[in-house]
Order: structure tokens, then C-alpha cells, then sequence
């Protein structure tokens, strides 16, 4: 039914505008749609994997394409398949409900984004559809995340899955970062899509340091998508080393892997809150493990560690020339003492410089209306021909401010701030479990995303690879609890 009905909508907009689409346009959109129904529809649970591994890989034919728009809204096709897949499954009253006390400032802030569609400023209502769907779509998978996992077994499964696929861009992402970024780049890019061969330059000595994609269409999605992986790394294998489960060396090889990546991807920020968060986890450890597991755990992050320092070892014997370009960019540009250093301005100098400017707009008290300064505006503007909004600051809470006006930040504090503290509620739950590191894990990833990052720009928020997984992974730190009591 999806693959004659994605069909007879290919062949409706052939109809429409008057022209003739070859056959694989026809024949290839309804295998692929006839395929994922079959998939997700009779397994929802084998539907997760199949979204979490096409979100991370749709942008590598979509860069082969020309950047055809018609790849980015196949993610969200998988999505809607997995959702009602899902309702159905729950309608047979097989899992419990639930109870998120979050969901009650988060709906004040997705009825205030409703009505921010209708916002009188907004060049047209296309843009709020757009910004709803930046902010709110892939919410159902908190629900999805908290019924995916069962058992310790369904646990290790989803981080042994995500980690073996983490670890396979990761070394894509280094081979391109080595061997130059005419890999896995066309020889003609898509004008929208330069970022796929971004090259920076040390300041002081000049070294060119190419920024890796991998299999994604910027460098900074790829360096998100590696934090992730990095921290689901950590606590996955200390969490699999305490209950002395032999996936754990596997998993602790893929995060030095995932480590080495984040080193060749040139992204200063990404370096940075890997450090931090390794040093973070490591003290959570210590408070949150118990005796008997304290010394399994420990030796679970020094196992971890130890493969992240092989695996930059590694890279930089073999590629000395490439590593030290990085290192060199690093130390430039992040350390406190250099001439040329940008910590101070990037850190906190430049958000507020752009947080207060979007109050230089006339509107910023009631906002634009929803989705007017959110990721994808270009396409939207680029496709359907509509008139730009032209407004926009690197700031999350400046973005909020010209989207929803005064209120937007405010209600996105309530949200943000009830969340983490039902979050460290439910942690707090598993301290002295096996089960902790990936709690922290979890809980410290949305942390970072919704202030942090946030703080500095809503893109990570707003970008899919961050978002899915955000709400997929609160998802199962809430359901943690009760596999603790097994």
C-alpha cells in the first residue's frame, strides 16, 4: 500500500507540472517506500534501528544527488511508518504508560509554538509548518525509546547497534579527513552544500586542516553525530564491563574509534566537550558506582581510555603529518595561553553578541512567528519561492527570542530545566546499579544540548541527528529504573 501509494504520488506531481519522470524515479521512491512499510509496520522495534541507521546515512546519497530534497523527507516517511507501527502495538496494552512530569511545560511551550504559526509577521504559514516540525516531530520517540528497551539484553543490543554503525562513519570520517575530501564528495557539489569541503588554517603556523563529513553534508553534523557516539561509548562500556559482558571490549574498541574521529574532525568544540565530558562521566562514576562495581567500572573506563589513546596513537604513527596539522589548529585556536586563541570569544563573547542582537529586530518582543529563523529556511525559500524572512543570530535563546518573542526563551527554561531535573530524579534512582554510567551517560548528553549547546545556536537542537536521538535516548533513561529492579 505505501509503495502504490508513494507511486501514484510521483505520478500525480508528473501530471501536474507536465513533465515525464523516467522510470527509477517511479520504480526505485516505491521499492524503497514498499521495503521500509514492510519492515517497520511488522516490527516496529526492528523499525528503530532502520531510522536510526538511515538518519545517519541519508545524507550521503543526498550529496551524490545533486541535494535532492526529496532524500531529506524519507527520514520523516520511516518516522511516521514507525509511529503508527508503534500506536498500533500500543493499543493491544502490551506496555505500560508512562508518566513524564516534563510533558506539562513542554505543551505549554508546543502551544505557544502553534500559535506562533499564525504569527502576523511571518511571511507565510509554510514557515511555521517548519519550525513545528524542526521542534516537536521526532518528540514520539520518548515513547518509542522508553517501550524499545526491555531487558539488559535489549539494552546491550541497542548500544552494540549504534556503536558498530558510529564506528563505521568514524573511520570514513578519518580516511577522509587523510586521504582528502574529494572521498565520498562528488566532483560537482550542490552550491547550498559547500560546507562538505570546508578547509580551516592554523593562524600561527599555517597548517590546512580539511574538516571531514563522512558520510553526512557538513562537518559539523558529522562532529555531532561523534559526541553522541562517544558518550553512549563511555557509558555503554563501563555499563557492559560491570555485568562482565564480553561486548564490552567491542564496545570500548568502537569508542576509541569514534575518539580518534573526533581528533581528525577539526571541529574545536567538539574536541573540547569530548574532554570535558570524559572527565564528567569519570567523577560520575565514582559518586554513582557502587563498591562492588566501583572497581569493575573504573576498569571499565580505564579500558576505555586505553582504546582511545591506541587509536590516536594509531592515527597519528601512520598520519603524523595530519594529526599534528590538527593538534597545531587545536592548540592555536582553544589554548588560554595562545596569542591567537578564540576560547573567550567563542565560548561566551560571540553567543551574547549574538543574543543581544536580536533585539536590534523591531519585532523580537512578540517574534516572527515559529520557524522563520530555524534550520532549513533556505529550502523553504529556495523551493516554493516564498519571500524570505531575513532574520536570523548564531544564538539558541537569541533564536527563540525572534521566533516566539520574549516568551519563547522563558518557556523553553521551564521545559528544559523540568526535564533535567526529573532526568537527575531518575539517576539518582539507579545510583548503585550496573545500569548508572549509561544513565549519566544519557542524562548528560541532554544536558549539553539544551543549554550548552543551545546557548550558542539552536542548529544542534534543531538538527535531526541531535534531536532523534535526544528524545529516543530520554526515552530509555526513564525505563532504566525498572530494569534495575530485575
Amino acid at each position: 500500500m505505501a509503495g502504490v501509494a508513494c507511486a501514484l504520488a510521483i505520478a500525480g506531481a508528473a501530471a501536474i507540472t507536465g513533465q515525464a519522470l523516467p522510470m527509477p524515479w517511479i520504480a526505485l521512491p516505491a521499492a524503497f517506500a514498499a521495503v521500509v512499510g514492510a519492515v517497520v509496520l511488522t516490527n516496529w522495534r526492528a523499525g528503530v534501528y532502520l531510522f536510526l541507521a538511515w538518519v545517519v546515512v541519508e545524507d550521503l546519497p543526498r550529496k551524490f544527488l545533486g541535494n535532492d530534497m526529496r532524500l531529506y523527507f524519507a527520514k520523516d516517511v520511516v518516522a511516521l511508518l514507525l509511529y503508527l507501527a508503534f500506536w498500533a502495538w500500543g493499543l493491544r496494552g502490551r506496555e505500560t504508560r508512562p508518566s513524564f512530569r516534563f510533558l506539562a511545560p513542554l505543551a505549554v511551550f508546543a502551544a505557544w509554538g502553534l500559535l506562533q504559526v499564525f504569527n502576523p509577521r511571518s511571511p507565510s504559514p509554510i514557515y511555521g509548518l517548519l519550525g513545528l516540525r524542526m521542534y516537536f516531530f521526532y518528540i514520539p520517540l520518548l515513547l518509542v525509546g522508553y517501550a524499545l528497551v526491555r531487558s539488559g539484553r535489549d539494552l546491550g543490543r541497542f548500544l552494540l547497534f549504534n556503536l558498530a554503525l558510529a564506528a563505521v562513519v568514524a573511520g570514513l570520517g578519518i580516511a577522509q579527513g587523510i586521504v582528502g575530501l574529494v572521498f565520498l564528495n562528488p566532483a560537482e557539489l550542490a552550491p547550498e552544500l559547500h560546507l562538505a569541503r570546508l578547509v580551516r588554517q592554523a593562524p600561527i603556523t599555517g597548517a590546512l586542516v580539511p574538516r571531514p563529513t563522512s558520510v553526512f553534508v557538513s562537518d559539523g553534523r558529522f562532529a555531532w553525530y561523534m559526541l553522541v557516539a562517544f558518550l553512549l561509548g563511555l557509558g555503554g562500556t563501563a555499563y557492559a564491563l560491570a555485568r562482565r559482558d564480553r561486548r564490552g571490549l567491542t564496545l570500548a574498541a568502537a569508542t576509541g574509534i569514534v575518539a580518534a574521529a573526533i581528533v581528525v574532525s577539526g571541529s574545536r568544540g567538539t574536541f573540547m566537550y569530548a574532554l570535558g565530558s570524559t572527565a564528567v562521566l569519570a567523577a560520575a562514576l565514582l559518586w554513582g558506582a557502587s563498591r562492588p562495581l566501583r572497581a569493575r567500572m573504573m576498569r571499565g573506563t580505564q579500558l576505555v581510555l586505553l582504546g582511545i589513546g591506541l587509536g590516536i596513537v594509531l592515527v597519528l604513527v601512520l598520519f603524523p603529518e595530519a594529526v599534528g596539522a590538527r593538534w597545531a589548529f587545536y592548540y592555536e585556536t582553544v589554548a588560554p595561553w595562545s596569542p591567537t586563541s578564540e576560547l573567550a570569544w567563542r565560548v561566551w563573547g560571540y553567543p551574547v553578541a549574538n543574543l543581544l542582537g536580536a533585539f536590534s529586530f523591531p519585532g523580537w518582543l512578540l517574534g516572527y512567528g515559529i520557524g522563520t529563523s530555524s534550520l532549513g529556511v533556505q529550502y523553504v525559500t529556495g523551493l516554493l519561492g516564498l519571500p524570505a524572512p531575513e532574520i536570523g543570530v548564531e544564538s539558541g535563546y537569541g533564536t527563540l527570542i525572534l521566533e516566539l518573542g520574549i516568551l519563547g526563551p522563558l518557556l523553553w527554561l521551564m521545559w528544559t530545566i523540568a526535564l533535567v531535573r526529573e532526568g537527575w530524579t531518575v539517576l539518582r534512582r539507579l545510583r548503585g546499579s550496573a545500569l548508572f554510567p549509561v544513565g549519566a551517560a544519557v542524562l548528560w548528553f541532554a544536558f549539553l544540548l539544551l543549554f550548552p549547546f543551545t546557548f550558542g545556536g539552536m542548529q544542534p537542537y534543531q538538527n535531526f541527528v541531535f534531536n532523534a536521538y535526544l528524545w529516543l535516548l530520554v526515552g530509555i533513561l526513564f525505563r532504566l529504573p525498572a530494569l534495575a529492579r530485575r
